[in-house]
């Protein structure tokens, strides 16, 4: 019913304790050839200028096995622009996730069909309900370093049900296999 979809949306598909734990191995076993990806907190700690090798060799790697890639980033144009310098990768900045306008670009310019295509970022109400909202997958990584504003701690809080429930999911799956 119409509350199964609601809570689906804020469900990731996947979890991983780290980008660099997503390999491009994985992404096309499950058909993915094109991925969107959050910068802060997901590929580096907000105060980190530059991408560091370990975020410059997954990039690599990606574009090595075919798997094209974008920045998405809620943050300004300038840290947007500064992290993406050695990587030269489509990037998007002040996306207002979860707004899909800027993750609809994306995809064009990408040019993989949204069943080709996932998000991977280090939150519920925003990386992943912006991909859901539009029919992509989403892989979700704990935050880097979280902020410990009064705002995200909210936000962490309603996070955890729905990290419980995608974990009581794969221990189910298991199980059944």
């Amino acid at each position: 019913g119409r509350r199964k979809q609601m809570s689906s949306l804020f469900l990731p598909d996947y979890m991983f304790g780290s980008f660099s734990e997503i390999t491009p191995e994985f992404l096309l076993s499950i058909g993915v050839r094109s991925v969107l990806v959050d910068i802060d907190n997901t590929l580096a700690p907000y105060e980190a200028p530059d991408p560091n090798q370990k975020v410059i060799n997954w990039f690599a790697s990606l574009r090595a096995n075919g798997i094209t890639a974008a920045l998405m980033s809620n943050n300004d144009a300038q840290r947007v622009h500064r992290f993406n310098k050695s990587l030269r990768l489509p990037a998007y900045f002040d996306c207002k996730k979860p707004s899909t306008k800027c993750y609809i670009s994306a995809l064009s310019r990408l040019g993989h069909d949204r069943a080709e295509t996932c998000v991977i970022g280090d939150q519920i109400f925003t990386d992943v309900l912006a991909g859901k909202r539009l029919g992509l997958r989403a892989i979700l990584v704990p935050p880097i370093r979280d902020r410990k504003t009064f705002l995200f701690k909210i936000k962490r809080f309603f996070e955890k049900p729905f990290i419980f429930y995608f974990k009581r999911q794969q221990v189910k799956k298991q199980f059944l296999q």
